[in-house]
């Protein structure tokens, strides 16, 4: 459950909250919200995403329900520094896609005494911890962990299985190329894919 930090003026740090989980579990959704709900509350906020992430918009963080807020896209985790000035609040989306060194950013910035939301996948497609996610997991104060729903059989998701062919880590994708599914439904898709191409080596020769 997350709880959102009561402002102790006496205490000049900040904190890192991470929303993490599969695709379409709503972590941009959730990530959207709460930055919303700062600049409501008239913080001043920055927002960042990587610069290869550009399915929805070059520069909006868009969530898969079309809510959007605009961001500044950025090649490495060093540039958010740089461009975080003067800020109450940053938040990163797609924090997965960043390299090993938005650990240390993100660290910074809640040493400086900002908020900092960050949104990712905790998995990869294969089952994997990805990224810098699991680093950020634990040194973050809050972790918040969204699901969907399994496409298969309705039950909470949080396997990102790609049904696209292609083995490189990073694709980006949508609901033609990725689904959301159970553990149990994740390892008997997998299973089955084994299966098939052992059947076409077999085959083959």
């Amino acid at each position: 459950m997350f709880l959102e930090n009561t402002v102790n003026h006496n205490e000049q740090f900040g904190w890192i909250e991470v929303v993490c989980g599969s695709m379409f579990s709503g972590k941009t959704e959730e990530l959207i919200r709460r930055l919303k709900r700062a600049q409501f509350a008239k913080q001043k906020i920055e927002i960042f995403k990587p610069a290869l992430d550009t399915r929805y918009d070059e520069e909006m963080v868009v969530s898969h329900d079309a809510n959007e807020i605009r961001s500044t896209p950025v090649p490495s985790s060093s540039n958010i520094l740089i461009l975080a000035t003067d800020v109450d609040v940053v938040g990163i989306d797609e924090a997965q896609f960043f390299d090993d060194g938005i650990v240390a950013v993100c660290n910074e910035l809640a040493n400086r005494g900002v908020r900092v939301i960050v949104a990712g996948l905790d998995m990869d497609f294969k089952g994997n911890p990805f990224g810098p996610m699991p680093a950020l997991m634990a040194t973050a104060e809050y972790v918040t962990k969204v699901h969907a729903v399994c496409t298969r059989t309705g039950n909470l998701a949080h396997y990102s299985h790609r049904t696209a062919a292609g083995d490189e880590l990073v694709m980006l994708g949508e609901t033609q190329e990725y689904e959301p599914l159970s553990r149990a439904a994740y390892y008997k898709a997998i299973r089955t894919e084994k299966n098939k191409k052992e059947a076409q080596n077999t085959n083959g020769e």
